[in-house]
């Protein structure tokens, strides 16, 4: 435990928090070093868990591991157990939660019988699900174990989604405008009035809480009520399809007041993405209002099924409730840090976690009040005034937010750490759930605010809690004796990126086997679940197996700074050292690289809405489409060609060209034949770039030296030249020393005219005569060696010309720190197709559809429903065809062309299938034309010729 304000600046230093060794007795009373806790959750969470424990003087842990990790996977290996040696401390079971209510019960029970078997005294269940189960907490808690996080009855008041809005709506906090009791409007529409409710009680036996002859009580809180207490009995009242059809009238309710709206369909037990849908506004359909409305309110069903059976809640007696709100569609997304002891209640500022995809989130930044204030007088400083006003109203939201969330955790007697999470369309902001439980993202707040807990009988006597984790093990021994703390700032800002297995698309990949993993630099923190650890003995990195039976996340890397610039570009320091390989490895590291420098290029202060990311990679996948076509070989001996060709009939001066050309030929072609590859790298590098070029017309200015440019690049791609390095991953040392000796050439050159810029330098050298500070033979000398340099560069317009052709850069931050997304990149058709060009499928016959990616396989879109498609049904491009289920999401596989199916290869539910598995025989209904090898290179060299006529344009 730390005794100031300190924060090492190597955050991967563990610190003491042993209370117990206070010289302090009011310290001491919160010693915790005879828990044992068992934890029951898996992943970073874990790891970091029992790293805090440690610190703590927690000794007698235990871990779970769940069987799925190595069953669905095989080899896969918890890297925990490589720290945790004693086998008497890990547990195993079947997987963490159960698949139907009955096996959650039986989890619950399981889990129970181990930790009073083994001596456990409390749970931690981290971030997964299991954390803000009610039944589950409840259980702990009539079984004498301590959870540590929320009880059950703030689960129960704040971690339904439904009951939390209604909590909301009761403290004036704001909410989302839609329909949050369909399941009690489903009730009703059988038994309508309290005499029915009392003869449905009386016939199933149910012991309701309250009076259902109570006057100041409404029907629907009554029907609620009614509801809990069947779901007490597991007994289902109603049937799916009445509650669908409930919600698809309340739908066309909502519709016919709103539409032009799209709405959000959400599980009352969903999260992380998990259990959510979005109905498409009656303008997406044909016919007049009344039709439009009809048809987008007809896909409710279809969709409540899908939820349903996506967070396992189709069971009798399971809380069927779902809720339909509003869709915000320029929203962002914004939570606040909350933590209580169910008597006092504060707020540790807020994270902007607006940067993610399919409901999960892939970056989050911090957003606390003194970094804020630190930008709009940076802001005003630098006459933006417009950007001052809206970072003041953003402090004011964040304010309100806050206000709200502690107003909210207060009602719900909040006794531990939450999140209160809302989102924001400009400077309005709505309610939209508490997770009860700590976030994934929890360290971008740990990072920025320390708490200071003070004796209340001795000012000067206090300890300060830097550890959320820490915070909520003391909150569960502690909690009705801890005073209310007070929040510092330790940084200025912190930013997340959460490294998953996913694949350029930013689809799910699982499976992969990770083989190296660079170390980590000093000043990163990296959330790895123990992977990174090397063998004790020899130092070797221990591969491990990358286990998708729950979610595709590998690791958490952290940097902070004293504000938002700085730690952005720490997060790319640690981006561009990071070598993450492996076997049928997948990850998002390029497609981070690429985003942080974006921000870095347009603005760190943008505000970007949840649709930004995928317009982003639709964009990016423009750019892969461009540079696929481009030889860029091809392009360098055109160029050399055409150099060579303009010495014209003297001999010694072509031979001399053609001599200065093909010693660049590697260093030129090396770094944008790597970028090519890359798309999200070289996204990044055009957005590093951007104010280093000019383009007009097709054609390219450069405002910076390119010889420069290109040192630099070979910096971005990490390619710097180092004596122990492979040769294939540097700068090749004959390459170095070219480049080395040119810009050893233009830094003098710079000093003797007094000037960095390059355009002034250029139009020195164009002149006739000699500048100041230069000699007539040092002048001659300079612009000999200046055209020298400068040949072949312009092979580095292919950057530049590519973003031009594909309209990279209209994606832009405005004044008002929005980001403009310019319509064609928000056509789902554009990014389909894009998704395709950065991940091509795998190659197949054109009787044949193979799987995109490995997975659970189901070929019906719920239990008890009919398969999507069947032998002899005929499909048309776009049909779904499939479900893969992988790393936590439910993946539609839709027919990329029409056709007949002759054989139904795989059709049992909950297979598990492979990357590029044939699952249908078919028959197309067109010939399938697949282009040759010399097709494809003819059409790349005349790409390339298009471009190599704008140089000479």
């Amino acid at each position: 435990m730390s005794n100031d304000d300190h924060y090492s600046s190597n955050p991967l230093i563990h610190e003491d928090r042993r209370l117990g060794l206070s010289s302090s007795a009011w310290v001491r009373s919160f010693r915790v070093e005879d828990m044992k806790p068992l934890i029951i959750c898996r992943g970073p969470i874990r790891k970091e868990a029992m790293d805090v424990f440690d610190e703590m003087g927690i000794a007698g842990y235990g871990i779970l591991l769940s069987e799925k990790d190595s069953i669905t996977y095989g080899n896969a290996l918890a890297p925990e157990l490589r720290k945790l040696t004693d086998p008497s401390r890990v547990h195993r079971v079947p997987d963490y939660t159960g698949a139907t209510k009955e096996e959650r019960r039986r989890r619950i029970e399981q889990i129970i019988r181990i930790a009073k078997d083994d001596g456990y005294d409390s749970i931690f269940a981290g971030y997964g699900f299991m954390a803000e189960d009610e039944e589950m907490v409840g259980s702990m808690e009539r079984a004498g174990l301590r959870f540590i996080g929320p009880c059950s009855k703030t689960v129960h008041r704040a971690g339904l989604k439904d009951e939390a809005k209604r909590t909301a709506l009761a403290v004036n906090v704001s909410t989302t405008p839609g329909i949050d009791n369909g399941t009690a409007l489903t009730l009703l529409a059988r038994y309508p009035d309290v005499a029915a409710l009392k003869a449905l009680v009386a016939r199933e036996g149910l012991e309701v809480a309250i009076d259902l002859d109570d006057g100041g009580i409404s029907l629907e809180d009554k029907a609620d009520a009614v509801l809990a207490a069947s779901y007490a009995r597991g007994i289902d009242l109603y049937s799916i399809e009445e509650l669908a059809e409930q919600l698809r009238l309340g739908a066309i309710r909502l519709l016919e007041q709103s539409p032009r709206s799209r709405f959000r369909l959400k599980a009352i037990g969903g999260g992380g993405g998990k259990g959510q849908r979005i109905m498409e506004a009656p303008t997406a359909h044909e016919g007049s209002e009344r039709e439009r409305i009809e048809k987008a309110a007809a896909v409710v069903p279809g969709l409540v099924r899908e939820i349903l059976s996506e967070v396992k809640a189709t069971g009798v007696g399971d809380n069927k409730n779902i809720l339909i709100e509003l869709n915000i569609e320029t929203t962002r997304h914004l939570e606040i840090q909350v933590v209580g002891n169910g008597e006092w209640c504060i707020t540790m500022g807020g994270r902007d976690c607006s940067l993610q995809m399919h409901e999960q989130k892939l970056l989050e930044i911090s957003v606390i009040h003194e970094e804020l204030e630190r930008a709009v007088a940076e802001a005003r400083a630098a006459g933006r005034a417009k950007e001052a006003r809206i970072l003041e109203r953003e402090i004011d939201t964040l304010r309100k937010m806050e206000e709200e969330a502690a107003r909210f955790g207060k009602a719900v007697g909040l006794d531990s750490v939450s999140t209160f999470e809302c989102i924001v369309d400009r400077d309005r902001h709505y309610f939209m759930e508490m997770n009860t439980r700590i976030q994934v993202e929890h360290r971008v707040t740990e990072l920025c605010y320390g708490l200071r807990f003070t004796n209340p009988a001795d000012a000067g006597d206090s300890f300060v809690v830097q550890s959320l984790v820490e915070l909520m093990v003391l909150l569960a021994r502690h909690g009705e004796c801890l005073p209310q703390p007070t929040r510092f700032v330790r940084n200025g800002a912190s930013v997340e990126v959460r490294m998953n297995a996913t694949n350029q698309a930013l689809q799910p990949h699982a499976g992969g086997v990770v083989t190296k993993w660079s170390s980590a630099l000093e000043g990163e923190i990296r959330d790895d679940q123990g992977i990174s650890m090397h063998n004790p003995d020899t130092d070797a990195f221990m591969r491990y197996r990358l286990a998708g039976a729950y979610d595709s996340n590998i690791a958490l890397l952290l940097t902070v700074g004293g504000d938002r610039l700085e730690t952005y570009r720490r997060m790319a320091e640690v981006l561009r050292h990071s070598v993450l390989r492996g076997d049928d490895l997948q990850t998002n590291l390029d497609f981070h690289y690429g985003l942080v420098h974006w921000f870095i290029g347009h603005g760190i202060q943008a505000r970007p809405t949840t649709r930004f990311v995928v317009p982003y990679v639709t964009a990016v996948g423009l750019l892969r489409e461009q540079a696929r076509q481009v030889d860029v070989g091809h392009a360098f001996g055109r160029i050399r060609h055409g150099h060579v060709a303009a010495a014209g009939d003297d001999e010694g001066l072509s031979r001399a060209t053609a001599n200065a050309l093909d010693r660049k030929r590697s260093l030129l072609t090396r770094p944008i034949e790597r970028l090519f590859e890359r798309p999200h790298v070289m996204a990044g590098w055009l957005s590093r770039h951007r104010k280093h070029f000019d383009v007009r017309d097709g054609k390219v200015t450069w405002l910076e030296n390119p010889m420069k440019v290109l040192a630099d690049t070979y910096d971005f791609l990490n390619m710097q030249f180092r004596e122990t390095a492979a040769p294939a991953s540097i700068i090749w040392r004959h390459d170095d020393d070219v480049l080395q000796a040119a810009l050893a050439f233009y830094g003098a050159l710079e000093d003797r005219l007094k000037t960095t810029s390059h355009q002034e330098i250029v139009a020195v050298l164009s002149g006739r005569e000699a500048p100041a500070g230069l000699t007539d033979a040092e002048f001659v000398a300079a612009r000999s060696a200046h055209a020298g340099y400068r040949l072949g560069t312009e092979l580095l317009d292919l950057l530049p010309y590519i973003a031009d052709r594909t309209g990279f850069f209209e994606l832009e931050v405005s004044a008002d720190l929005s980001i403009e997304i310019p319509a064609r990149l928000a056509e789902k058709t554009l990014q389909d197709e894009m998704a395709k060009v950065l991940v091509p499928p795998p190659a197949a016959r054109s009787d044949e559809l193979l799987a995109p990616s490995g997975g659970m396989f189901y070929p019906r879109e719920a239990p008890g429903m009919e398969p999507f498609v069947g032998a002899g049904d005929h499909f048309e491009k776009g049909d779904p065809l499939y479900i893969i289920e992988v790393m936590k999401m439910f993946n539609k596989v839709y027919a990329p062309f029409s056709g007949t199916i002759d054989e139904v290869l795989v059709e049992t539910d909950g297979v598990i299938i492979g990357k590029g598995q044939t699952i249908f025989r078919v028959t197309p209904d067109e010939r399938i034309e697949i282009e040759t090898q010399e097709e494809l290179a003819r059409r790349r060299r005349v790409y390339t010729d298009r471009f190599l006529a704008t140089l000479k344009g």
